[in-house]
């Protein structure tokens, strides 16, 4: 292969003379002819016209780099320049399905049949409800009080319409987008939303408004929180972020029994309320539009304050009249 053009046509030329001479036999000169008809793509490189140089040039390329692959099998060179002409066909790949993928959406399958089993594993003989008795067997097997802020989270999440009562269709949709079917499910998401509380103000703003709402008895039409209710939940809804007026406001409602009630508004705005006086109640203003009830309070305090001046002034000049009588 490594010889030119000329000196591989010259001897092609003289191996077939030598073999078709006068004295060669019939069947070598079949297997000359039978040779010639096997080997397609050599009969190009026997040819004596120059036009067909350059594409002899590139046959003998072709059988260069297929030589060794091929050891020198026409047919097998052949089908390889076959294969050189023929264009190939664009097949795209899609891309495979990631396991993470995969198995992320069936660990989040939850069985509706197992919330509907937990459910009747809690519901009460003769009402299709979860009443007081199985609220307190669903917080045993949660390990949690009844009156821990975790089950407010909980109920919450089934948005429930009253205390001490969870519906089938509020205990399962509830269940459903808590994305949980077990008791381990609820510990963990319960868990998981009372510290994520704690960085989105939004959510505990809505835990908030849902908490008033909890606490009355929608079967009686109540709209008014009675303040014993109301002081139970407050203490509860601020179990984890009190803020520092709580304990002076509550004292307040409990040594004012003529305080009967807790109207919505005045639920709500407690909130805001807490954020804009802080600790120091200098700051409030009364000609805005805050709720009676807090201008009441803000009056009882400064007068408490006032109090515990005067009381100590007199103290004071007590102790100085002593002082100089001595």
């Amino acid at each position: 292969m490594g010889h030119c053009l000329s000196c591989f046509k010259s001897q092609a030329n003289a191996e077939i003379r030598s073999i078709t001479g006068p004295h060669a036999k019939n069947d070598e000169v079949t297997d000359i002819s039978v040779s010639v008809s096997v080997y397609p793509q050599v009969e190009p490189l026997l040819s004596t016209s120059e036009n067909n140089l350059n594409t002899n040039m590139n046959n003998l390329k072709v059988l260069n780099s297929f030589g060794e692959q091929s050891s020198c099998d026409p047919l097998n060179v052949q089908k390889n320049l076959v294969c050189e002409k023929t264009p190939k066909l664009f097949n795209p790949k899609l891309p495979s399905i990631p396991r993470t993928m995969s198995s992320l959406g069936s660990s989040e399958k939850i069985s509706e049949t197992k919330i509907n089993l937990l459910f009747n594993q809690y519901k009460d003989s003769i009402e299709d409800a979860i009443l007081a008795e199985g609220i307190e067997n669903l917080c045993n097997d949660l390990n949690l009080s009844p009156d821990d802020f975790k089950v407010l989270i909980l109920a919450w999440k089934l948005n429930a319409s009253q205390m001490c009562r969870f519906t089938k269709s509020e205990f399962v949709q509830g269940l459903k987008n808590m994305k949980t079917d077990s008791i381990k499910g609820i510990q963990h998401k319960l868990g998981d939303i009372s510290v994520e509380m704690q960085r989105e103000p939004e959510q505990f703003k809505d835990l908030y408004r849902f908490t008033f709402k909890f606490g009355l008895d929608v079967s009686s039409g109540q709209r008014i929180l009675p303040s014993d209710i109301a002081i139970v939940l407050w203490r509860l809804v601020f179990t984890n972020n009190e803020p520092p007026i709580l304990d002076r406001w509550l004292n307040y409602l409990e040594k004012n029994p003529q305080i009967r009630g807790i109207p919505k508004d005045t639920w709500y705005m407690f909130l805001n309320f807490c954020e804009f006086v802080g600790n120091d109640l200098s700051s409030y203003d009364d000609t805005e539009a805050w709720p009676s009830l807090f201008d009441d309070f803000v009056e009882y305090e400064n007068d408490q304050v006032n109090q515990n001046v005067t009381k100590s002034s007199i103290k004071i000049q007590g102790l100085k009249v002593c002082q100089i009588q001595q």
